[in-house]
C-alpha cells in the first residue's frame, strides 16, 4: 500500500517545518493588532466559511474587521482586494460569499499572508482587527488567537496522514490552539459522545473547547426575479453540491424535503457547460422539482449568461450557521474577547 509511506514521509516533513519554526530558524512575524486565525488540521470540510461569518458578526460591533483568505482555487496570484464584482475564479468562492453577505467588510487574498495583512492594512488603515481564514499552517503569521475547528464526523485522533488519510498536520499541533470547536455535531449529541470527545484529544487546561452544529437557515432563490414557487416541506428537490462534505446537507435537506435526485461534485467544483445541460436534463426529468445548492455553491452560479432560464426558475441556496451546543456560546465570545483585548495567547482563562 503505497499511501502508508507516503503519509510517513508527509508527515515526516511537517514535522521537520513545525521544528524549525519552534527553533525560531523559521520566523514568524507579529502584528500590533489582533490576528483571529480560523483553521483545522484535515483537508476541507470542517466549516470554517460559517464560523468566520459567526466571527463578522460577534466582533463588528467593537472592532474594525478585515478578512484575509488564501483564495484558494483562484486563477489569480498574489494579493487582490475584494469587491462586490470580484468573481470565484478571481478571489476563490468562499471569499466571495463573505464579500456578497458583508459588502462593508473589507475582504481580501493572498497566499503570501505576511504581505496580505501588510497590504490590507494599507488599503484599509482603519481596520483593527483580522480574521485569518484558514491559516493554522502558516505560521510566518503569529496570530493573536488561534481558532481550530474539529469535524465531529471525521475527528483527528481517527484520522491519518495525507495521502493516506484526510489529514495535513500533525494532530499534536493542536496544542498551538486556543479555542477549538467541534463542528457539525448531531444537534442530539449525548454526554457520553461528548465526553468521548474530551477524553480523545485530551486538551491542555489553557485551551477552551465547544461543540457546535450547523443550522439550515430560511432557502432563498438565487434570482428572485425568476423565482416560480415557494418551497413547502415534503416538495421534491434535487440537492446540487460541490463541498467537501456533502452530507450533513443532504441529510437536513431529507428531514424537509423529498430528493428526488443529487449532483455531488468535488470540493471547490468550477461549474461548467456541461454541468448545466445535465442539470436540465434532471429538470425535465422531474418537472416538479426544485434545485437545491449550497451558499458556497450559489456564489458561483450567479452569471445568469452562464445558467440556462429554466434552471434559474429553480435554483434555490441555503445558508447555513454556526450554533453551539447547549448555552455555550456566551462563554466562547467571552473567551475570544479576552485573549483578543489583552493578547495573553498562553495564559489560563478561568471562567468568571
Amino acid at each position: 500500500m503505497i499511501a502508508a509511506p507516503l503519509a510517513f514521509l508527509y508527515g515526516t516533513a511537517v514535522r521537520i517545518r513545525h521544528k524549525l519554526f519552534d527553533l525560531k530558524v523559521l520566523r514568524s512575524e507579529e502584528f500590533d493588532i489582533p490576528i483571529v486565525c480560523v483553521g483545522n488540521l484535515t483537508v476541507g470540510g470542517t466549516g470554517k466559511t460559517p464560523v468566520t461569518e459567526f466571527l463578522i458578526e460577534c466582533l463588528s460591533a467593537d472592532y474594525r474587521v478585515g478578512v484575509l483568505s488564501r483564495g484558494y482555487r483562484r486563477k489569480t496570484k498574489g494579493f487582490v482586494l475584494a469587491t462586490q464584482k470580484s468573481s470565484a475564479r478571481m478571489i476563490g468562492d468562499e471569499p466571495r460569499q463573505i464579500k456578497l453577505k458583508y459588502p462593508d467588510i473589507p475582504v481580501a487574498v493572498c497566499e503570501k499572508r505576511v504581505e496580505g495583512i501588510h497590504k490590507l492594512r494599507e488599503a484599509h488603515p482603519e481596520i483593527n482587527l483580522i480574521l485569518l481564514d484558514d491559516a493554522f499552517q502558516h505560521r510566518y503569521v503569529e496570530a493573536w488567537v488561534n481558532v481550530l475547528l474539529m469535524d465531529y464526523n471525521r475527528p483527528i485522533y481517527r484520522d491519518k496522514m495525507l495521502p493516506w488519510g484526510q489529514l495535513r498536520d500533525v494532530p499534536s499541533q493542536i496544542h498551538r490552539a486556543d479555542l477549538v470547536l467541534v463542528t457539525k455535531c448531531p444537534k442530539d449529541i449525548n454526554p457520553l459522545e461528548i465526553r468521548i470527545v474530551i477524553n480523545s484529544l485530551g486538551l491542555y487546561p489553557y485551551q477552551s473547547l465547544y461543540f457546535t452544529t450547523m443550522e439550515q437557515d430560511e432557502i432563498a432563490p438565487l434570482f428572485p426575479d425568476r423565482a416560480g414557487r415557494r418551497l413547502y416541506a415534503g416538495d421534491p428537490v434535487i440537492v446540487m453540491s460541490g463541498i467537501a462534505n456533502p452530507e450533513p446537507l443532504i441529510k437536513q435537506t431529507e428531514e424537509r424535503f423529498r430528493i428526488v435526485d443529487r449532483l455531488i461534485f468535488s470540493d471547490h467544483h468550477v461549474y461548467r457547460v456541461s454541468d448545466m445541460r445535465r442539470l436540465c436534463e434532471l429538470i425535465e426529468k422531474y418537472p416538479d422539482a426544485v434545485v437545491l445548492t449550497t451558499e458556497k455553491d450559489a456564489v458561483k452560479l450567479t452569471n445568469r449568461k452562464k445558467v440556462p432560464e429554466e434552471v434559474q426558475k429553480r435554483l434555490y441556496y441555503v445558508p447555513v450557521r454556526v450554533a453551539f451546543i447547549g448555552d455555550s456560546e456566551h462563554d466562547f465570545l467571552r473567551q475570544l474577547k479576552k485573549y483578543v483585548s489583552s493578547n495573553q495567547k498562553y495564559s489560563i482563562l478561568h471562567p468568571e
